[in-house]
């Protein structure tokens, strides 16, 4: 597994991280997953080099950071590296506009998910703490400022991110300049170039580590969408592949079969794509099973993409806006 630096914090992150998203099933993960086969993904990725692990309270309510935690008393040999977001206290995903910095993450309500998650973790520091929405008008806020500057002088964080709305790569430029935020997750794939365009410049030049999540575009991009898919009832993607995104989703999958490098699956494409941008520090998929495990993270070792390859990529760059389907 190859690592890369992760912005000003100087960490050896692995180029291959692990989202934990999916793993932790419930209403955001989708269909359970049993104990045994949840640690046994998470172990195998460890053996082979895994050491960024990203999560999040929200993931089953505190169960994917439970699941973390079991993790960690397992090798306690191996430096991994923990990533954790606060919910918005509103527990509504994307934040809006109009909201406000205080109906969304009061400094009471940081705290509180901090000790949370630091209990369900069964450590005594976070690595990196997240916020798990944003609006760049909270910039100049001093209220989650000093609360920042306050939870890493306590020890209890050791260096604080954003989780960027999705497709709203820029709504962060000026939150980053101020300087307390280490590093910025946000969705970059094949289909979404956007943060090439100006977040990645401002990254490199703030030395700013960069989490690319949603890597297969929510399925799109392992090539396994269909216009009649098979989700459980109640998993969230009946809701993000609506009548309108699932068409064009299954249709542009299909257009970008013709710039497959030869010898390339799509996942294995998709993640090559990510890994070329210097600036991207690691990349997240979810994985629930262990031969996608090993698939994902054995990506690492192939080649990469040739100029040519990448251009023929380039050119199935999708631009989309938020709606009520997006979240």
């Amino acid at each position: 597994m190859k690592q890369r630096i992760f912005g000003r914090t100087n960490w050896k992150i692995s180029e291959i991280g692990y989202g934990m998203w999916g793993i932790a099933g419930g209403e955001w993960g989708g269909n359970e997953i049993d104990d045994k086969l949840q640690d046994s993904c998470l172990d195998r990725a460890v053996e082979l080099g895994c050491n960024f692990f990203d999560t999040a309270w929200a993931y089953g309510s505190g169960s994917s950071e439970q699941l973390l935690g079991r993790l960690l008393k397992r090798h306690p040999e191996k430096r991994i590296y923990i990533a954790t977001k606060v919910p918005p206290k509103n527990d509504e995903w994307p934040s809006k506009s109009t909201d406000k910095l205080e109906d969304i993450f009061p400094n009471d309500h940081i705290v509180e998910y901090v000790n949370k998650s630091l209990m369900n973790l069964g450590t005594g520091s976070i690595d990196l703490l997240q916020f798990h929405v944003w609006e760049d008008s909270w910039a100049q806020d001093t209220r989650w400022q000093e609360c920042v500057k306050q939870l890493k002088a306590e020890g209890k964080i050791k260096a604080m991110g954003i989780s960027v709305n999705r497709w709203e790569p820029t709504n962060v430029l000026e939150t980053l300049k101020t300087g307390l935020i280490d590093s910025v997750q946000v969705i970059y794939n094949i289909f979404d170039q956007a943060p090439e365009d100006e977040l990645f410049q401002v990254c490199k030049e703030l030395n700013i580590g960069v989490i690319a999540r949603v890597p297969f575009d929510e399925g799109t991009l392992t090539g396994n969408l269909t216009l009649e898919p098979n989700w459980p009832e109640g998993d969230w993607r009946h809701t993000y592949f609506c009548e309108e995104n699932l068409q064009n989703s299954v249709e542009r999958a299909e257009n970008l079969r013709s710039a497959l490098p030869q010898g390339c699956d799509m996942p294995t494409t998709a993640l090559k794509f990510i890994l070329h941008h210097p600036t991207v520090s690691t990349v997240i998929p979810g994985m629930r099973q262990i031969k996608h495990v090993e698939a994902n993270i054995g990506v690492s070792e192939l080649e990469p993409l040739s100029e040519k390859e990448l251009d023929l990529l380039r050119d199935h760059r999708w631009d989309r806006n938020p709606t009520w389907w997006s979240g």
